[in-house]
């Protein structure tokens, strides 16, 4: 029932934007890049709007960073108009394409899509005439960021990172990873068809460099935000980072009753929505509880 769940909630997306939140269509990229005109892919709820100034209240653009099989789209429908709505400047970008896959974005090498990131930052940094950006990835765009920041130059231009079910430490998809053993050339085509996916595998040599010397960096303050219900990053606690100015937060914890699991912890749920707003000001940050909206 869970993945029928899982399943069906991968479609809303695309039945939202059929009942009518109107997108301007984005220019063509070139395979494994971002888009070169972020601004065209602006929505009409207001997000990506290049014209955009952070407030004296919101100092700071946020970058969303979508997951695996995700796009700049459908993965914010929910998230983007919530912190647009609070007077956020919001962007959001597409990463990791591979040649003739549209839409599903998140499968080139986790590396290279880190590099995009990089680019993309620096973009809206300028637009915004802004120092620092804070981000806030779902899935493997929570630990991506995490390789942006350590490897190419993240740190000095991130405040905050929240991550929405990141695979911080990778998953082993309740063990179904541990099969590919057992499959000669398995892991090979893996590697070579979809490397994003390789590398999110827990064990993996991105995620050994990743974590090694610690899970965390000097000046930028982490959020992680988890559901038990995770049927994608297993075991959930995977996704907790160890290590100065973190914060793991269990979704169920704030509210026992919430049953999300990781597609809906980044799509719809709004108890996750008001924590990482919380994450995103924390000096104004209010209890988050089930009524939380």
């Amino acid at each position: 029932m869970k993945l029928r769940w899982s399943r069906t909630l991968t479609l809303l997306p695309a039945l939202a934007l059929a009942l009518g939140v109107t997108t301007t269509p984005a220019a063509a990229a070139p395979d494994g890049e971002a888009s070169p005109h972020p601004s065209r892919n602006a929505v009409s709820s207001g997000w990506n709007n290049y014209s955009c100034k952070p407030s004296a209240a919101h100092p700071r653009p946020v970058i969303l960073v979508h997951g695996t099989l995700g796009n700049s789209i459908d993965n914010w429908l929910g998230l983007a108009p919530y912190l647009v709505a609070r007077g956020y400047c919001v962007f959001s970008l597409d990463y990791g394409r591979l040649p003739g896959v549209p839409f599903f974005h998140g499968l080139g090498a986790v590396d290279a899509s880190a590099r995009q990131l990089a680019a993309y930052v620096d973009r809206v940094l300028a637009a915004t005439g802004t120092r620092k950006a804070d981000l806030v990835g779902h899935s493997q765009g929570g630990m991506m960021s995490r390789v942006y920041l350590k490897f190419h130059g993240g740190a000095d231009k991130v405040n905050t990172l929240v991550g929405l079910a990141p695979d911080n430490h990778g998953t082993d998809l309740n063990g179904l990873t541990r099969l590919l053993d057992h499959f000669p050339g398995a892991k090979k085509y893996l590697h070579e068809l979809t490397p994003g996916l390789a590398d999110q595998i827990a064990g993996s040599d991105l995620l050994n460099r990743l974590n090694e010397g610690g899970d965390t960096l000097p000046g930028v303050h982490y959020t992680v935000i988890a559901t038990k219900y995770d049927e994608v990053v297993t075991p959930y606690r995977s996704a907790f980072l160890d290590g100065p100015d973190v914060r793991n937060v269990v979704l169920q914890d704030l509210c026992a009753i919430d049953l999300s699991e990781h597609v809906a912890i980044g799509l719809i749920d709004r108890v996750a929505f008001h924590e990482t707003a919380n994450a995103l000001d924390p000096a104004h940050a209010t209890a988050t509880t089930c009524l939380s909206g």
